[in-house]
């Protein structure tokens, strides 16, 4: 079933996501050569408990960690550990939070460095299909258009969307339905209605799309050994079109 939210809910889920924004602000920061994923892991949970929030991702399913940190061929759900960070890797970074009641999630890939033209254009084009999937989150358009939006800009760049892990809706629960594949056929699935709230995530592989999981039963790993970005927002569907509603909040973006 699809929970629509009503304002004052959206609101209550803003600060929420605001702080999952506000946080991965402060870690991408951090991100340099040496810095260890615990590290970040480490830092991720004190600011999160610090604001009286609580990590969303610890405990979930027994995930061991806050943070969801994936290097370079590691798709989505890195767990966190002493692997000091080199120059010219990518980390994607996943994070959500619960506060007041509702959950926010968001995810971006940070390179460590300078990085060579084809990755910066992996993930260039990796967050250019988010925007073009929340560019779908209007009222009337179909679940199915934001994923075939994502998939369309992605493949015409050359790159592959992964078809294993989706987005997904939010609010009470950090996943409620629908999910949101980033790939189909356009004007299928469940209507857009005012009150939803989305969490769209792009996962895009340099390589072939087709991933699978480790041993530790969580990092998910290109099968080719190509790199891998990941983008994430949390968008509400309103009558004005998307809210994004996991930005930067005024302070840390001018920090």
């Amino acid at each position: 079933m699809i929970v629509c939210k009503s304002p004052r809910e959206i609101e209550r889920m803003r600060h929420a996501n605001v702080l999952v924004a506000d946080v991965l602000a402060q870690l991408t920061e951090m991100v340099q050569p040496g810095v260890t994923t615990a590290d970040l892991d480490a830092a991720a949970e004190r600011l999160v408990r610090a604001a009286g929030a609580e990590p969303a991702f610890k405990g979930y399913r027994g995930y061991p960690a806050t943070l969801c940190a994936s290097i370079n061929d590691e798709v989505v759900h890195g767990i966190p550990a002493n692997r000091a960070l080199a120059a010219g890797d990518i980390i994607s970074l996943d994070m959500g939070v619960k506060l007041d009641g509702f959950y926010g999630d968001s995810a971006v890939t940070v390179p460590v460095g300078p990085i060579t033209p084809e990755v910066q254009r992996l993930l260039t084009v990796t967050r250019e299909a988010l925007y073009q999937g929340i560019e779908q989150v209007r009222l009337g358009h179909r679940v199915s258009d934001i994923g075939h939006a994502i998939q369309a800009h992605v493949e015409a760049a050359g790159f592959s969307v992964v078809r294993e892990f989706v987005g997904h809706g939010i609010g009470a629960q950090l996943h409620e339905a629908p999910q949101i594949a980033n790939y189909g056929e356009p004007g299928r699935g469940e209507r857009l209605a005012e009150g939803m709230v989305l969490a769209i995530e792009p996962m895009v592989n340099m390589g072939r799309a087709a991933v699978k999981v480790l041993r530790d039963g969580w990092t998910a790993v290109t099968r080719d050994g190509s790199w891998s970005a990941h983008f994430e927002h949390t968008v509400a569907v309103t009558k004005d079109g998307p809210l994004v509603l996991t930005e930067r909040s005024k302070t840390t973006a001018a920090s």
